[in-house]
């Protein structure tokens, strides 16, 4: 029997052949006795219960709430919905590289006293942007940037592996002194938390923007608050924080340099579409035997 946590599906019905098909809204006294595999989140505990469970999968791109103690020494396949919102994020990072670039606060300031500020703002053609991860998210940004004229420079785990679009693939110190954006579309892991102390800012050019679009605590919000507060960099623009929700105190929120979203860069309807056939077709694979698709490696992160 296959789980899903959510709302019925035909279309996973369908891809899943022969195999039953049952749609919870919690596992909350959900008998897991014989339950194979399960679409949704699966707290560690429950793993136990679960003895025939074979394959878990999480309707996130990001699994760090999934990698719990009990499945990194389970034997549970465990995949993810990554790439669903590769081109949602991608286009979230360009919005928020405009807005710092031309000052879009300021404008919406000035809209909101009825008054007309014109002034000489900047342009995204031949400035460089740093993008740190190259999954999903990472490389459609970097096709996007190149059509609005930028340079590309790419930091990626294996390098070995294509990197269209990106002008220059390089390790962190160069991308840091070269960038006018660094953007971070990277999974948080623990080869990734803390990346971005006070050390990778103070090797940020004075101009240069940070924004970050997958996951906090890849920045050490102390430093980059510093950071912001000190002109060590112009601004940011912020998608996903250390702590989250955002709380209302924190500081991040009124400092006139940074740009605040509430991790909402993916949340559109191509995201749940392509969550949903990334679903549909590794609950065909599962039922036909074959591979599944976006196997999480649980001892890198992702």
């Amino acid at each position: 029997m296959i789980v899903v946590v959510g709302k019925e599906n035909p279309a996973y019905v369908a891809a899943a052949g022969a195999l039953p098909v049952r749609f919870v809204s919690s596992l909350d006294g959900v008998d897991l006795g014989q339950v194979e595999a399960v679409i949704g989140h699966l707290p560690g505990e429950l793993l136990a219960k679960a003895p025939r469970l074979r394959w878990v999968h999480s309707p996130a791109a990001g699994v760090d709430a999934d990698l719990t103690p009990e499945m990194l020494a389970s034997p549970v396949v465990l995949t993810s919905s990554a790439g669903n919102g590769g081109i949602s994020l991608a286009e979230h990072s360009m919005l928020l590289m405009m807005m710092l670039n031309r000052d879009v606060p300021r404008w919406l300031r000035a809209q909101a006293e009825h008054r007309w500020d014109h002034y000489r703002h900047g342009e995204l053609a031949g400035r460089t942007v740093g993008i740190y991860g190259l999954g999903n998210s990472g490389l459609d940004l970097a096709l996007k940037a190149k059509a609005f004229h930028m340079r590309v420079l790419g930091v990626r785990r294996r390098p070995d592996q294509p990197s269209p679009n990106v002008d220059v693939l390089c390790e962190l110190d160069q991308l840091l002194a070269e960038s006018d954006f660094v953007v971070v579309t990277t999974p948080r892991t623990p080869s990734t938390a803390g990346v971005f102390g006070r050390d990778a800012f103070a090797r940020m050019k004075p101009s240069a923007y940070f924004v970050c679009i997958s996951r906090g605590g890849i920045a050490d919000d102390d430093a980059l608050l510093q950071a912001l507060r000190s002109g060590q960099i112009a601004g940011a623009g912020l998608d996903a924080h250390g702590v989250e929700p955002l709380p209302p105190d924190s500081p991040f929120w009124s400092l006139p340099n940074v740009v605040v979203t509430p991790h909402n860069g993916a949340t559109s309807d191509g995201t749940l579409r392509r969550s949903e056939q990334i679903v549909a077709d590794n609950l065909g694979r599962f039922a036909r035997g074959e591979p599944l698709r976006n196997v999480v490696d649980k001892a890198a992160g992702y």
